[in-house]
């Protein structure tokens, strides 16, 4: 910094159909590091801020869902791209955000790139994967064609402030899903610096919607949204767990429940997350026509 002269602060805000609006609450929160130092005022997201995160998602998600298996896997190669064009900036908000070394959280924002690829080259293989040609008594062919369930609900895992959310967002939207997220309420900053690679990536704006705030606040908001059609409860808090899933029970939810304890994050996956969140529809179509 030069002499004399003050430093830009940064004001984080949601991340809702491909733009960066601040609450319409207009309220804020203050964000403190591991070592309880002020890091940044950060958008405190209200219900109705979620409500219009779900009818962004709701109206991105036909033609994301239309895209060609080829072009969502390029799309999240794209992603990948941009994460590693800024690998400096995500490492220093991990860092500040988790209590880190460097040379830790670099190697976290490494992990969460590996993750957005590895993701990326199951996009034309889930169809293989998930479906099927099945044999039938009858002069029919009969498929199993797996396709994409949604909005999908994510509560962000609380620790794991960006490989812990590129390892529950990315499954979601690899298939076809849209995906409105709850960002670590503790560690939002790097959820906000994902959200500003999406933003100039190639994802199609509204097919991600980031918010930041209280999770207690809008977690219930989020489950008992009847045009949220799954839910990821990655990071509920244990206390809300038991009542989400019966928020969600309204309308028939697709719930994945928070695993217990919680998972190493920089694993590697497998085709689980990606599994759960498609449905499979079955086609039945005469032979020689």
């Amino acid at each position: 910094m030069a002499e004399g002269r003050l430093g830009v602060r940064k004001t984080y805000k949601l991340y809702i159909g491909g733009a960066f609006p601040r609450s319409e609450s207009g309220r804020s929160y203050e964000v403190k590091g591991a070592g309880g130092e002020f890091l940044a005022n950060v958008a405190l997201g209200s219900r109705k801020d979620l409500r219009d995160a779900v009818v962004a998602a709701r109206k991105a998600q036909p033609a994301w869902a239309k895209a060609t298996a080829y072009l969502r896997g390029q799309v999240l190669y794209r992603a990948a791209e941009m994460m590693e064009g800024r690998r400096g900036q995500l490492a220093l908000a991990v860092a500040a955000a988790e209590g880190v070394g460097s040379g830790d959280a670099a190697s976290g924002v490494d992990t969460a790139v590996d993750r957005m690829v590895w993701y990326a080259g199951w996009s034309d293989k889930l169809a293989q994967v998930a479906g099927g040609t099945n044999p039938v008594a009858g002069p029919y062919f009969n498929f199993s064609i797996p396709e994409p369930t949604g909005v999908v609900g994510i509560l962000a895992p609380e620790s794991s402030s960006l490989v812990g959310l590129v390892s529950v967002l990315a499954p979601v939207i690899v298939s076809g899903n849209a995906a409105v997220v709850v960002a670590s309420e503790a560690r939002p900053t790097p959820a906000v610096e994902l959200a500003e690679v999406l933003a100039t990536s190639d994802l199609p704006g509204g097919v991600v919607n980031i918010l930041t705030g209280r999770t207690a606040e809008l977690a219930p908001v989020l489950a008992a949204h009847r045009d949220v059609e799954a839910l990821d409860l990655a990071g509920a808090p244990e206390a809300l767990e038991v009542d989400l899933e019966v928020a969600a029970a309204g309308n028939v939810k697709r719930v994945l429940r928070r695993r217990k304890p919680e998972p190493d994050w920089a694993a590697q996956p497998g085709p689980e997350r990606m599994l759960h969140f498609l449905e499979t529809k079955t086609v039945w179509h005469p032979m020689g026509l």
